[in-house]
């Protein structure tokens, strides 16, 4: 039999590693599990993804989505101040209520081990706010706890039902247990000042992440150039006392005290990897060894820089228009995933990073013509793509050159503006509508 089966593994020799994984499951010979995680993860499937249904409900910009613990439920978050509960695969809303919130929601988490019940959300009036979902269907919300000024996003402990944190364009961090009435004020994000200047100014914070492989780290990203890792352990409440009680900083080599890029977007890796993405700059993955320490402005000298090696980095995209998030993609974070000015999903492989996907989405048009400066066809889409081997090697040489930057800053932001990386791309067959759509700014 098993001669038989090697035989046959013989005849797939040459052919996409991806058949060679069906077949061998159809016969017998690839555990379920095994074969799952592999094909999930696989370029085959990354490629035919497409834009499957558009749920109808919201009177505003959505600015929040997420999926329950189990995918077959998906929550937004609306300019109309609503929530929406979907049953996406049956194109319906499960249910629908007023947030409370006076203002733009930013954020919709559901809670997990709560049977979907708990929805908690944050939004530009500064609130953060909880929806419980009664055994009548009814649902009724309270706040929790509020900031001085918007709060874009909500942390929520990996596993827990109770725990969750929030972040604030005032800087503050703050931690809720929902079994409990009163919000924990952890600390003030503040700048990171040398000693003879002026003291230290709030970081507007846009981001807040935990680490899945160990809770009592989390990264804060705002508005400057470097994102914060913390240790929950070390954060004692006194959010006037503890305000810069860092543990480590990340922030790639070029950017260091440049005082021009913020943080829009981060996310943690199933193996403690964070990924961070820049406003009007790129993304880039940070792996542990990689970070700055607690006082980066100390470590900026060439010298010490030129020891710790540089990030990965994922080009092609645009994040300017708005507040962009970023994160993993796959059952092991094989990907790296974010939108995009011109209205589409990125895709990139997160080893070597290569573009393997562009997904089209709509935009809306009117924005797109006051905004856009270039409209890419097919034709001009294949001549990005021959011209990045060379873009992208002159673009790493002037990251080692604080000097070339300076010099030739408007050669790079039209690089920043085409790069795309090489690879194998797909994109979506209606080369029309492609070419109708995808605008960079």
């Amino acid at each position: 039999m098993w001669k038989k089966f090697s035989r046959m593994n013989s005849c797939y020799e040459g052919t996409n590693c991806e058949l060679v994984e069906i077949c061998n499951r159809e016969i017998g010979i690839s555990r379920s599990r095994n074969f799952s995680r592999r094909f999930c993860a696989s370029e085959i499937i990354v490629k035919q993804l497409n834009l499957e249904k558009k749920l109808n409900g919201h009177d505003g910009c959505v600015n929040a989505v997420e999926f329950n613990s189990t995918g077959d439920l998906l929550v937004s978050g609306s300019d109309d101040c609503k929530v929406i509960l979907w049953d996406w695969a049956r194109n319906s809303e499960r249910f629908s209520y007023p947030s409370g919130h006076l203002d733009n929601i930013f954020q919709t988490k559901i809670m997990p081990f709560t049977d979907d019940q708990k929805i908690v959300t944050s939004a530009a009036d500064g609130k953060v706010r909880l929806g419980q979902v009664l055994g009548d269907g009814r649902v009724i919300t309270k706040m929790l706890g509020e900031h001085q000024g918007p709060v874009h996003e909500l942390a929520v402990e990996p596993g827990s039902p109770h725990m969750l944190y929030s972040c604030g364009e005032d800087g503050l961090v703050q931690h809720f247990d929902l079994r409990n009435t009163s919000v924990r004020k952890l600390f003030y994000c503040t700048t990171f000042a040398e000693r003879s200047k002026q003291p230290p100014k709030s970081v507007e914070l846009n981001a807040i992440v935990i680490d899945p492989r160990n809770p009592n780290y989390f990264a804060l990203g705002g508005s400057d150039e470097y994102a914060r890792l913390y240790d929950l352990r070390n954060c004692r409440g006194d959010a006037f006392t503890s305000s810069n009680r860092v543990l480590d900083t990340f922030c790639p080599h070029h950017l260091i005290q440049t005082n021009n890029f913020h943080i829009t977007g981060l996310a943690f890796s199933n193996s403690s990897e964070l990924l961070v993405t820049y406003s009007d700059e790129l993304i880039y993955l940070f792996q542990k060894n990689m970070g700055l320490g607690p006082s980066p402005l100390t470590v900026s000298s060439e010298n010490l820089l030129r020891k710790l090696k540089q990030p990965q980095v994922y080009t092609g995209h645009r994040n300017s228009a708005t507040v962009k998030g970023v994160n993993f993609f796959g059952p092991n974070a094989e990907y790296v995933v974010s939108g995009s000015d011109c209205g589409h999903i990125y895709i990139w492989k997160k080893k070597g990073a290569p573009l393997v996907k562009l997904m089209i989405m709509e935009s809306n048009r009117q924005g797109r013509e006051d905004h856009s400066r270039v409209t890419l066809t097919p034709d001009v889409i294949m001549h990005v793509l021959r011209l990045q081997r060379r873009q992208a090697s002159a673009f790493t040489e002037r990251r080692y050159s604080a000097a070339d930057i300076d010099s030739d800053e408007e050669n790079e932001w039209e690089s920043y503006n085409l790069q795309v990386l090489d690879g194998n791309v797909s994109f979506e067959e209606d080369s029309t509508e492609y070419a109708s759509e995808c605008n960079i700014s």
